[in-house]
Order: structure tokens, then sequence, then C-alpha cells
């Protein structure tokens, strides 16, 4: 864990962490022996999972180290090809005739096994999650549950819905007509690093459930997720076909996926650039439209005006700033602050900061791990370097941490700086890095402006005790997932069946979130069926 000096040579402040704040004690055991369990199965080789066979590459395999340590190998992995694309496509469209044959309570019921199965590997999954990414216990805990509770949402939601049938009135003399919502076949899964087991579990889901078939790929940085995700499906009755599993990198895949006329649709969360371009060429290249689902990432804001909880303030913003990194969509990396305040806002800030426990992620007193890569250490560098140029403030961080454990991994100091031109591209582009810029404003209507001028829209959130404030904030942001007085995080958190977590703009394309009550819809078409007596 890094030593942070003291000028003043004052005693530190006790270190304040994720695990200390919320975590149950009795999870803290049962997750170390998932860790030493996995540890027993590091560096062994994996293949991939094409209509049930399991398929090795004549292109070799890839490793996958860890983040927090690059000495450790957690495994190795195959690079999938257009050929095995081709294949993993021709396997799903078979498995789709059997699974969409199924009838809905059948696919529900498979649910219900995987929400159940899902509790009994939770620690084993988390372990997963923390040697591949570098979270810590408990958000790496929480992805499961967050997983099984928006499995448990939509199995209700299923149920409620008798599988999207209704009956309709009559449009002629004799008739009897039904409305049924059908899936419509074959959808690869492209998920992304940072929640590799929710966001990849969360569309596999919504395809799954409502009847269509998969092709899981995951992100190369975090292929041992995927791959549990993959044996869990199977093990709760999925058919192979149904499901599928493929790795390797992206651009191997990405030509067969947007291009091959049995993909029925595509559902995609990563990064603006790649989703942007999969959308224009599978709109381009397919005979004619097809559904595409995509997340694409944010520039959130936090609002703290004048007659904001202060302390409230700080916590949620570093929360939601500095959780997992701030390698969240939904972190926070703008913070308005009210004039009046904004000078005791960022002094509280800047000790609270000071207080996150940075380390090996593997450790029960951390609350921020490594960033992903080495790319992302280099983005962290560069925006830290702009800003001085830039004339910004640094109120705290800016350091890439060496030496000790963290020489080991790639871990950077959560950083907070002031006073940045609202032109400047830290205010503007998303670096998915702990990094947070933090201005001020003079009213609400003009800190409203700020925070909606940009091309995104995922999540953003208010510090004020004022109701008429929160009102107009409402009204007023443009943005899909909004919170008020969130200590908790006041741009994070969003939890299935509790906040639909949509993004309007460039941070979003159907309007539907996944933990929202309308997410099944993406994944199903209309049929209007007359019969005539």
């Amino acid at each position: 864990m890094p030593k942070k000096s003291s000028s003043s040579g004052r005693k530190p402040a006790r270190k304040v962490t994720y695990v200390t704040l919320f975590a149950d004690e009795s999870l803290n055991p049962k997750y170390e022996a998932a860790l030493k369990r996995l540890e027993g199965r590091l560096g062994q080789s994996h293949p991939m999972h094409i209509g049930g066979k399991e398929v090795w590459s004549e292109a070799g395999e890839f490793e996958v180290r860890s983040p927090m340590d690059t000495s450790i190998v957690v495994g190795k992995f195959q690079v999938g090809t257009r050929e095995h694309a081709r294949a993993s496509i021709a396997a799903a469209k078979k498995g789709f005739e059997v699974w969409s044959a199924k009838t809905w309570q059948d696919r529900v019921r498979a649910f219900d096994r995987y929400a159940k199965l899902v509790d009994e590997r939770k620690f084993d999954i988390a372990a997963a999650i923390t040697y591949e990414v570098g979270k810590n216990r408990l958000e790496a805990l929480a992805e499961c549950w967050e997983a099984m509770d928006a499995v448990k949402f939509y199995a209700g939601t299923m149920r409620r819905e008798k599988g999207y049938s209704i009956r309709m009135g009559p449009g002629g003399p004799g008739e009897r007509n039904t409305d049924v919502l059908k899936p419509h076949g074959v959808w690869p899964i492209i998920s992304p690093f940072n929640f590799p087991f929710m966001l990849a579990n969360g569309m596999a889901m919504g395809a799954l459930m409502t009847g269509n078939s998969v092709i899981l790929k995951p992100t190369s940085a975090a292929p041992l997720t995927g791959l549990m995700l993959y044996r869990l499906y199977i093990d709760s009755g999925v058919p192979a076909g149904a499901v599928n599993y493929v790795t390797g990198p992206g651009e191997n895949f990405e030509d067969e996926f947007v291009s091959n006329q049995d993909v029925d649709g595509i559902a995609f969360t990563g990064s603006r650039d790649v989703g942007m371009r999969l959308f224009r060429r599978f709109h381009t290249e397919q005979p004619y439209p097809k559904p595409i689902l995509m997340e694409m990432g944010s520039k959130n804001p936090t609002i703290v005006t004048a007659k904001a909880d202060i302390p409230k303030a700080v916590e949620g913003t570093v929360r939601a700033a500095f959780g997992y990194g701030g390698q969240k969509c939904s972190a926070t990396s703008r913070v308005y602050v009210q004039k009046e305040v904004k000078d005791r806002f960022l002094a509280a800030l800047k000790e609270r900061v000071e207080k996150v426990a940075v380390g090996d992620p593997r450790e029960k007193g951390t609350f921020m791990g490594p960033v992903i890569n080495a790319k992302a250490v280099d983005t962290f560098r560069k925006a830290v370097d702009d800003a001085k140029q830039a004339g910004a403030r640094m109120v705290t961080g800016g350091s890439v941490l060496e030496g000790g454990k963290e020489q080991a991994g790639f871990y950077v100091s959560p950083t907070v700086v002031a006073d940045l031109p609202e032109e400047s591209r830290l205010v503007k582009d998303e670096l998915f890095v702990p990094f947070v810029v933090v201005n001020g404003f003079s009213g609400l209507d003009e800190a409203l402006q700020r925070a909606n001028s940009t091309d995104y829209g995922l999540t953003a959130g208010i510090f004020t005790k004022d109701k008429k404030e929160i009102k107009k904030f409402f009204d007023g942001i443009k943005f899909g997932v909004t919170y008020a007085n969130r200590s908790g995080g006041s741009t994070t958190g969003a939890w299935p069946g509790a906040q639909s977590f949509t993004g309007w703009k460039a941070s979003g394309v159907t309007g539907k979130g996944v933990g929202s009550p309308y997410y099944l819809l993406t994944f199903l078409r209309d049929q209007s069926q007359t019969d005539v007596v």
C-alpha cells in the first residue's frame, strides 16, 4: 500500500476503505478461501466452446496477466479467428431453433437455476474478477449479487407479462387476435473489462431469457470470468449452441459479426469509438435494419449547490469518482460546485481522498486497486500533464505509484484538479481513470448548462437540501440515470429493479437500460396473430 508523505509531520488519518465501511465480516474468509482455490488453477489453458464442443485455435493462445501484479498469469486463452466467428454464428443459429422452441416458462425455470448457481459460486467468480481486472472484494462480490437480482427481476417480469402474449380486441367479425413478442435469433454479446460478469450477464440474460441464442465474446482482459458465465448457463440448462463462447482480439470477429446475415442483433458495451463503428457497419452491411443495443460510456457530472450537505456531497463524490479506480461508465468525472461553498468542498474533498486506501485488491483494507493496463497509466499521466499545462490547480494526487508492491502492477493515485477551462478535453472526454475535475458555478442554470454540455448522457447527480433545486435538476438534466443527495455514490450504483441503467445521446442507443422494466423488449419483436373462427 502506498505511503503518503506529510510535510506537517502529523499522524496519518485512519484509512477509510470500502470494506471497513460496508462489508459483512463473514464474507471475508469465504472470499479468501476462493482466492486460494483460484491460485491453484492459475496459468491453465482454456478452449473456446462452440456448439457444445471444445475448440482450440490453430492461431495459438494469448496470456492474460493480472493488472495487480503482471507476473501473475491468470490463464491462457484461444486466439479466435474469423472462421471461429463464422462457426459460432452457425452453431448459434442451430441453437436458436432448439432454445426458442421451448416455452417461456421453461426458459425462466432455467434462469431460476442460474440464480441459485451464481449464489453458490459467487466467491469463486469474485476471486476471478479480482485477479483479472483488479477489483476489490466487495465490488467483485457486488457484481454477483447484481447478476442474481437482475435475473430474479426479469424472471418475475416474464411471469408477470406471461411471456409477452396478450389477447387483443376483434378487428372484424369472428376474429380472435393475439399480440405476441418473439425473439429475433442470433446475438453476439460483446462485453467490457470493468464489469466482466454483470455486464456480460445483463446482455446475455436479456437475449437468452427471451428465446434468442448468444455468442459470448468477452474482453480479452477478462476471458476467465466470461468462461465462468458460459458454464453457468450450460449448467442451468441452456442448450449448447444456444450459448457459445469465443475469445481473442475483437478485430478478428468484427467483420463476421457485422456482415454475416445470420446475425440478428448485436449487444455491445464499451467505448464510443468502437460502438459507433459497429453501429454504422452493422446497419450498412446487413441487408435490412436489425437491432443493436449499445452502452458507450459517459462524462458524468455531479452538482453541489450552496444548499448541499457538504460531508454527504464529499462522500458521494469520492465513492462515485474513485470506486474501481474511476473505471466505470457511471463514474463521476466532473464536479460543479457553487462558488460560495467551493473552497470548503475542495478542502473536505482533499482530506477525504487522501484517506482512500490504494493497493493490492486482494487485501481486505483496499478501496482502490490498479487501473486495467499500461495504456490506462499512460492516459492518467497525460491527463495530469495536460492539467498542469492548462494551469489547473492540483488539489491532490497526480502520481503513478512505484516502488514496493505497486511496482508489479498498474497503480495510480486518486486525483482531483480544479479550475480547468470548460473547453478542455479533460472536461469533455471520457478518460476512464481516477481523475476528477472540479469547477465552480454561480447559479443552478449555469451548472445545468455545463453539465449538459457533452455528447454523453448516462449518469448525473446533485447535492442540495432545496426541493426546488432537486426538481429543477431532474427536469433539466439530460442524462438517463439521475440521483439527488446519494452519499453512497453520486452517479454510481444503479441496481436492477430499482434504477434502470439507461444512456441518452452518445451513451446509448435503445433508451431502454438494464434494470428497467422495458429492457427485455430490446430483444423481442411484435407479431400480430389473427385467427378467424
